[in-house]
């Protein structure tokens, strides 16, 4: 006869609570935001509006309201995941409204289970947050974000122009059995652009 051992119930019962009122808040005007492809939510202290968790899609117009809600609320600074590339215009307005906007990479705050859903992982965000638990990811720059986006364009525009020369010298080696001199041609007006 086996032994079973105790059920996740049990197991959830035998951990040991987090008392957050042990930990001394460092950021308390604070937000948290959730960042999707279609929308945002966001969540700030229920003392600080009756309806401390809201969406805003991601138009241009919405990060604005976005951006003025927080202001109008009191929040000084507001901890943001690094989703893809939706975050970057978010970053911007937030700045430009004075907030002080920490980016957090993704994976330090989904170590733990049970936020499944936007407004569940805002609210984690806002605690996390506020509590002072998150680290803010290194952010170049203007001038250095400017420099490195034009270096990775001529990257780019240097890799099309190798694959250019690249196909249109292929059909050299057919030169033997074509009797047009398009391969001379075409590898000419490569080499002369």
């Amino acid at each position: 006869m086996s032994k079973k051992g105790p059920s996740k119930r049990e197991r959830a019962e035998k951990k040991p609570k987090i008392d957050w009122r042990a930990l001394d808040v460092v950021h308390p005007h604070a937000a948290g935001i959730d960042i999707g492809g279609s929308e945002h939510w966001v969540a700030i202290s229920p003392e600080r509006d009756q309806e401390p968790v809201r969406r805003f899609d991601c138009f241009t117009a919405d990060v604005e309201a976005m951006a003025d809600w927080l202001v109008d609320r009191g929040i000084g600074s507001v901890a943001m995941q690094s989703t893809g590339v939706y975050w970057m215009p978010v970053f911007e307005i937030l700045q430009q409204h004075g907030l002080e906007v920490y980016l957090v990479n993704a994976r330090h705050t989904k170590n733990l289970p049970g936020r499944k859903s936007d407004i569940a992982e805002c609210q984690w965000l806002l605690k996390l947050h506020t509590f002072g638990l998150l680290n803010n990811s290194f952010q170049p720059s203007d001038e250095i974000r400017t420099a490195r986006t034009l270096w990775r364009h001529r990257g780019g525009l240097v890799a099309q122009a190798s694959s250019a020369a690249r196909r249109a010298g292929e059909p050299r080696r057919l030169r033997s059995t074509s009797t047009t001199a398009l391969p001379t041609v075409a590898a000419q007006a490569v080499t002369q652009a």
